[in-house]
C-alpha cells in the first residue's frame, strides 16, 4: 500500500471539507453540473467512474476463474456472506437504525432514500481495494484473484435484481430500466472495454502491462477523490445543517462490516479452511464496491439525495475499518490456527 492509499481517509476528509466549502460559495456551477445527464445517468460522474474503476477491472483475469475448484470452501463462505447475507444483513440494519433507533433525529422526507443508499452500498462486493486488504493479511494470491473474478462474473447478472428486490421489499420504488442503465453503463461496458484493453496490452508484453498500470493507478484514486468533492458540495447545506447525519449513518456500515468479516472469518475456521484463504474471504465477504454504489445511488436519486449521502458515508469509513479487520486477522492467526475443528488446508 503506498502512502496515498494508506492515508486515503485524510484524502477522503480532505475531499468533504472542499467540496462542502465549494458548495457554499459556487451553488450554481454544481448545480449546472448536477443538470448533466441522459436517462438520469450524470455525464461527468459516469466519465469520473469509467476512470476510477477500469483501471481496478484492468487487473482482474477473468481466466482465473478455472481456479475456483482449488479454493472450493473459502470461495463458498464468501459467496454465502456475500450475496446471501450482506445485502440482507444491511437492509434490516438500515431499517432498524434509520427507520426505528435514529428515525426522529433525521430528515423525514429522507429515510427511504438513506436506506436505498446502505442496501445499494452492501449489494455489490469489493473488486479493487480487497487486492490491497489480500496482500495486507498474506492471502494467497489466487485465491484473491479467482474471487473477485466470480464475484464480478456474478455481479453482473445478479446485482440490479437483488437491489431491485430489496428495494421493493422496503417499498421504495425504483425504476428498473434505470437500474439495468446504471449495470450496463457501471459494469457491463467498463468490464467489456476493461478487458478488451487488457488483452491488447498484454499482447505488447508483461512488463509493458505493469508499466501502464502502475502509470494510471492513480487515476482511479484521484477521480474518486473529485467525484466526493461534487457529492459534498451538492450535500454540503444538509451537512452543515446537520453533521449527525453522517456519523448516525455510519452505524449499521460499521457493524455490517464487522458482522460479516467475522461471520466469513469463523466460518472458514469451522470449515478448516488455511488462514490465507480466510483472511482475504473475511476481507471479500465485508468490503464495498462504493464506485459503484455511489454512481448508481446518483443515478436513481440523484446528486442530493439521501441514498447518495449514504454511499459516500460509506467510501468515508471504508479504508479505516477494512484496516482494522486486517488488524484482527492478522493478530488472530495463532488463535485461527490452533484447535481448528478440521486439519487447515487451502480449501
Amino acid at each position: 500500500m503506498n502512502l496515498f492509499e494508506r492515508y486515503l481517509t485524510v484524502w477522503v476528509g480532505l475531499c468533504i471539507v472542499v467540496g462542502v466549502l465549494l458548495g457554499q460559495f459556487l451553488p450554481g456551477l454544481f448545480q449546472a453540473i448536477a443538470s448533466l445527464e441522459i436517462a438520469k445517468v450524470n455525464i461527468p460522474v459516469g466519465v469520473l467512474v469509467w476512470v476510477m474503476i477500469i483501471p481496478m477491472l484492468l487487473r482482474i483475469d477473468f481466466g482465473a476463474l478455472h481456479q475456483v475448484k482449488a479454493h472450493s470452501r473459502g470461495i463458498g463462505v464468501t459467496l454465502f456472506v456475500n450475496w446471501g447475507v450482506k445485502p440482507f444483513s444491511m437492509a434490516f440494519l438500515g431499517w432498524l437504525f434509520i427507520r426505528q433507533v435514529f428515525a426522529n433525529y433525521l430528515p423525514q422526507d429522507q429515510l427511504d432514500s438513506y436506506v436505498a443508499g446502505l442496501i445499494l452500498l452492501a449489494a455489490a462486493p469489493c473488486t479493487a481495494m480487497v487486492f490491497v486488504w489480500s496482500n495486507l493479511v498474506k492471502g494467497d494470491p489466487y485465491f484473491t484473484l479467482s474471487q473477485v473474478a466470480l464475484n464480478d462474473a456474478i455481479m453482473i447478472f445478479a446485482f440490479a435484481p437483488l437491489v431491485a428486490l430489496l428495494l421493493g421489499v422496503a417499498s421504495i420504488a425504483v425504476p428498473w430500466g434505470t437500474l439495468f442503465v446504471s449495470v450496463a453503463f457501471y459494469i457491463v461496458i467498463p468490464v467489456i472495454v476493461a478487458q478488451l484493453l487488457r488483452r491488447h496490452l498484454l499482447a505488447k508484453g508483461e512488463g509493458g502491462f505493469r508499466q501502464v498500470m502502475e502509470r494510471i493507478a492513480p487515476f482511479s484514486m484521484g477521480a474518486l477523490l473529485v467525484t466526493l468533492v461534487l457529492l459534498f458540495a451538492l450535500q454540503g447545506n444538509a451537512i452543515v445543517a446537520q453533521p449527525l447525519v453522517i456519523a448516525m449513518l455510519a452505524v449499521p456500515i460499521l457493524i455490517q462490516v464487522l458482522f460479516n468479516s467475522g461471520l466469513a472469518y469463523w466460518l472458514n475456521r469451522r470449515l478448516g479452511v488455511a488462514h490465507c484463504v480466510a483472511a482475504p474471504s473475511a476481507l471479500i465477504g465485508a468490503s464495498n464496491f462504493f464506485e459503484l454504489a455511489v454512481a448508481t445511488a446518483i443515478s436513481l436519486f440523484g446528486f442530493q439525495s439521501g441514498a447518495a449521502l449514504a454511499t459516500v458515508v460509506g467510501v468515508l469509513i471504508e479504508v479505516p475499518v477494512m484496516l482494522l479487520v486486517v488488524k484482527i486477522a492478522n493478530a488472530t492467526q495463532g488463535w485461527y490456527g490452533k484447535s481448528t475443528p478440521q486439519q487447515a488446508t487451502g480449501y
